[in-house]
């Protein structure tokens, strides 16, 4: 691509030179550095209209009755216009740049780079902005190891683009001090409610629309096999036990953020069975809502049931692959996605469970605890 202004130059010199001359191929050559001022800086540019300036002076000694200096005033003209057009794309460059630098900052304030292990438990982390110039949405999600475990958030704030960023960044902050300071995910909901009502009402939206926040907390304990969910509005996350799949749908909805103050701050926290091996997937709802062109939405249940047991990193490679390969690379909305997997507790690693012969398996189902 970066070579064509020169092939499409020697291409219609070679037609001018070879055919006969009423043909006129000559009369093109102004199309060369046009073509250049789109994908060259400007010194090249100027570089490849003067040789056509040449070839065209070189094809007047062959053919005498070529038109010559109309084709030569033409190539002048468009050489000048495609150097200044050349500048000004540069420029324009130069500032996406410099917005995609601040964006890239923004993005590690928001959604700073997660490990992928705490303790013994595996994280891997999928983060696909709607708005590519922007890199960054509305979606957010975090994980911090706390003296109480494991604590994730995920989350979506209504709208996408750099608008919901400043309201994902306060919900964010105020997760990353609460989880270590409060020992019940309710009060940690109820300090995300806080602060994103504040944001809220420091910065109003535009329009009508209140802004407002889906949630998701969840809580793995150092020690034990099981997972605590407080779940503020959010798409319920998908469980893979031994192949089969489940959904962990809250027995009661909580809050979204920043509505508590209108409906109440009752809360819910759910617990299941969590055994080593399992994946849970934590995601947004533009992962469900990703359509092909035919409007069919991307069917992340059955896309799950059919994953073999893999480390996170690969469940998401290949979840980003397959949404890509469903939307045809067309994504209508911010992305975002949690993988876990729970390890073997370094205490017990390398032992068998004690059962009883003739003993059955426990069931995976959860518990319910309101607060």
């Amino acid at each position: 691509m970066r070579l064509s202004p020169v092939i499409l130059t020697v291409v219609i010199a070679s037609l001018a030179y070879n055919t006969p001359p009423e043909m006129a191929f000559s009369r093109l050559l102004p199309a060369a550095p046009a073509l250049a001022g789109a994908m060259w800086p400007i010194l090249p540019t100027i570089l490849l209209g003067t040789v056509c300036l040449l070839l065209m002076i070189g094809l007047s000694l062959v053919f005498p009755d070529l038109g010559t200096w109309w084709t030569a005033a033409g190539i002048v003209a468009v050489t000048v216009a495609a150097a200044y057009g050349s500048h000004v794309r540069l420029q324009r460059e130069r500032t996406l740049f410099q917005v995609r630098l601040v964006a890239d900052a923004a993005q590690q304030v928001v959604l700073s780079p997660m490990p992928r292990r705490i303790g013994n438990v595996e994280i891997e982390s999928l983060y696909l902005a709607a708005a590519a110039e922007a890199r960054i949405g509305g979606d957010f999600y975090e994980g911090v190891d706390t003296p109480y475990g494991v604590r994730l958030l995920i989350g979506d704030v209504r709208g996408k683009g750099l608008p919901a960023v400043g309201a994902a960044a306060a919900i964010v902050n105020a997760f990353r001090e609460a989880a270590y300071g409060e020992r019940d995910l309710v009060d940690v909901a109820r300090r995300l409610d806080a602060s994103s009502t504040r944001y809220n009402a420091a910065f109003p939206p535009e329009g009508p629309m209140e802004r407002f926040a889906t949630a998701l907390l969840v809580e793995i304990p150092h020690r034990g096999n099981r997972i605590d969910i407080l779940n503020c509005g959010h798409p319920p996350p998908l469980l893979l036990h031994q192949g089969r799949l489940r959904i962990l749908e809250t027995a009661a909805p909580s809050p979204l953020l920043s509505l508590a103050e209108l409906i109440g701050d009752d809360y819910t926290v759910d617990t299941f069975d969590l055994s080593p091996g399992d994946l849970l997937l934590l995601y947004t709802d533009g992962i469900a809502e990703t359509r092909a062109r035919d409007g069919e939405f991307f069917p992340l249940a059955a896309w799950m049931r059919r994953q073999p047991p893999t480390p996170p990193r690969d469940l998401l490679g290949a979840l980003h692959r397959d949404l890509v390969r469903h939307s045809r690379g067309r994504l209508d909305d911010d992305i975002a996605a949690l993988a876990v997997r729970l390890g073997e507790h370094p205490d017990t690693a390398g032992t068998l469970p004690q059962t009883q012969p003739g003993e059955p398996e426990k069931s995976p189902d959860g518990d319910v605890e309101k607060r």
